[in-house]
């Protein structure tokens, strides 16, 4: 189909240019662009082909970008950034120097509000309301908020203040029961009751909440759509709309597998097939590492629980879940819920394996140290995610997880190396420990293609520290699984005898005893990590030099302190100097620096 009213439309007035007529093949062109460029540059394709009529309707409908809209999460905001003057700039999304995955507002004055976790969109969009209010503007004010995330507390502390103001709010919630994952919970059952029409009208939640609700409509339906926005629009007060969507609308494979075409990666755009690449010869995800080894080790010990916080495909839950599916919990979007949940179970002697990515973990910081830490309960976080993680970019990288959790007391910190040593440590974990645990690792797939679960696990020392190579003039001090990048340049280095390489799995307790004998014999370290070096591994070392009056040179990789874009993990590493080359170039230049002061 030739996009011949699409390739027109530059901004939102250029659409409001357009018949009502003329929407439903706006509608299909939109859908039609955005499977065209997702099934070559890959992103996230369901949630943004579920709202397409509902994109073109609030544009259409609303004075955009003077009326603001709010995204929550932002996975279906590829058809807001096309109608809104990225069309011709989205063949580089989520790509190094290219726009951005997610609202951003740096990116464009429609993009209101900057999102990539869930649930912020409600109290964003009030707090807008709220200063218009305030400043004598007269602005409509539109948050889109799906089933999943509007089950999270932090949407129901928007709606509870929202409802007791006259804020000019509409809250449209995109309900098609999936986020990632299927939506779980509760309200889950009672909104597909509302859509079922079982729940009767008296017996509404949300108008309880002093909103004007109404629906559940056809989200689908374009000139519905339009008709009720229109309506809408002279209501005061707070006001919910109710929509009903199906994620992946208009490629029916992504509609009949929504979880898989969430982000199907590359996929055949007429067919919707998704291209499948062998993994015959790579090695395993980490994520399927700790689902696999977490269902062994839960065969031999019952008193084992999984928890994940709607995570249960990307966190690689799912085979828990299967497997005793009475001992694992998806709590829905709930992170708080999530950790504090472990900290009950953990006091009546349960081992709760609580998986959440890294930079989620971030929305339970009180929890982890109020409900878990402060107790001294022991609570094995397993943070999946760690490090850069990529094309998602700056919302989602999980750079801050050693810094944030090694300032609090009782925590133990551990970054595994490898494939092998992530096993280890969850078996060691699992044998019981006196303190909390984070176990941090990273997202993609390791480097041994012949991994398999072993038939002894092997316990791990906690706080010890692994000498992996020996050296005569410089240490190199690294934590996790970017110490492979580290084994790749020292082996490229003509010298690279003069290096001595440790891993530092555990940033939390420090091996001391090893850190005196390196200060004592080194007069050069280097500590890199795939974190913040604002006080992270390398600070850790730091302040163990400063305290122990040692007058060690120091150099300290890792990501630097500003918030890292999106691009592959190479692009990024590389931008961060922790790559295979970078590294090379690094220890090559202080090798020559050593050899000068030699001389």
């Amino acid at each position: 189909m030739s996009k011949k009213l699409l390739e027109h439309i530059v901004t939102p007035t250029d659409l409001r240019k357009l018949n009502v007529s003329q929407l439903p093949e706006l509608a299909q062109e939109l859908r039609e662009f955005i499977i065209d460029i997702v099934s070559v540059k890959e992103g996230h394709l369901g949630a943004s082909l579920g709202v397409v009529e509902l994109t073109i309707a609030l544009h259409y409908v609303f004075d955009t970008p003077n009326d603001l809209l709010v995204w929550d999460v932002g996975h279906q905001a590829y058809g807001h950034k096309i109608l809104t003057e990225r069309r011709t700039k989205f063949h580089t999304n989520r790509q190094l120097g290219g726009i951005s995955g997610f609202p951003k507002r740096s990116e464009s004055v429609y993009d209101t509000f900057g999102v990539g976790h869930s649930s912020t969109a409600i109290s964003a969009a009030l707090g807008m309301a709220l200063a218009s209010q305030l400043k004598g503007e007269n602005k409509h004010h539109i948050a889109v908020v799906g089933d999943a995330s509007i089950a999270s507390g932090m949407a129901f502390e928007g709606l509870n203040h929202a409802g007791v103001t006259d804020a000019n709010l509409l809250v449209i919630l995109n309900d098609n029961a999936i986020g990632i994952d299927p939506s779980v919970g509760a309200l889950k059952n009672y909104l597909t009751a509302v859509k079922e029409g079982k729940n009767p009208k008296q017996n509404n939640m949300i108008k309880s909440l002093n909103f004007n609700y109404s629906g559940p409509i056809d989200g689908h339906d374009l000139p519905g759509l339009i008709k009720e926005l229109e309506r809408l629009k002279n209501v005061k007060g707070p006001k919910f709309l109710h929509l009903i969507t199906t994620k992946g609308k208009g490629l029916q494979k992504a509609e009949e597998d929504q979880v898989k075409y969430h982000a199907p990666g590359k996929f055949d755009a007429v067919t919707g097939e998704i291209i499948k690449q062998s993994t015959e010869d790579l090695a395993p995800k980490f994520q399927d590492v700790f689902g696999l080894t977490l269902v062994e080790l839960a065969k031999e010990n019952p008193k084992i629980i999984g928890i994940t916080p709607a995570m249960p495909s990307g966190s690689s839950m799912k085979f828990m879940m299967e497997a005793f599916p009475e001992r694992a919990f998806d709590v829905g979007i709930a992170e708080q819920h999530a950790v504090t949940l472990s900290a009950g179970m953990a006091t009546q002697g349960m081992v709760v394996f609580c998986n959440i990515y890294s930079t989620f973990l971030q929305r339970a910081y009180d929890q982890v140290i109020h409900d878990v830490a402060l107790q001294n309960l022991p609570v094995i976080f397993c943070l999946d995610r760690a490090g850069l993680v990529g094309e998602d970019g700056a919302t989602h990288h999980g750079v801050f997880d050693l810094a944030y959790l090694r300032c609090i007391p009782n925590m133990i910190i551990y970054a595994p190396k490898d494939e092998t040593d992530l096993q280890n440590i969850l078996y060691t974990a699992s044998l019981g420990l006196k303190k909390p645990i984070a176990i941090r690792y990273p997202r993609g797939r390791g480097k041994n293609v012949d991994w398999k679960l072993p038939v002894n696990f092997q316990k791990i020392e906690i706080g010890k520290a692994q000498k992996l190579r020996k050296g005569k003039k410089i240490a190199v001090l690294s934590t996790g699984t970017i110490g492979y990048n580290v084994t790749m340049a020292l082996n490229e280095l003509e010298d690279s005898g003069a290096f001595a390489h440790y891993h530092f799995g555990f940033v939390k307790p420090l091996d001391e005893k090893k850190l005196h004998k390196i200060c004592d014999k080194f007069a050069t370290i280097i500590t890199v990590e795939d974190g913040v070096t604002t006080g992270g591994f390398g600070s850790a070392v730091l302040e163990f030099s400063a305290k122990n009056d040692y007058v060690n040179e120091i150099f300290l990789c890792g990501v630097p302190d500003y918030f890292i874009e999106h691009g592959t993990v190479d692009e990024l590493q590389q931008f961060c100097n922790i790559d295979i080359d970078g590294l090379k170039s690094l220890f090559s230049g202080l090798l020559g620096e050593e050899g000068h002061d030699e001389d």
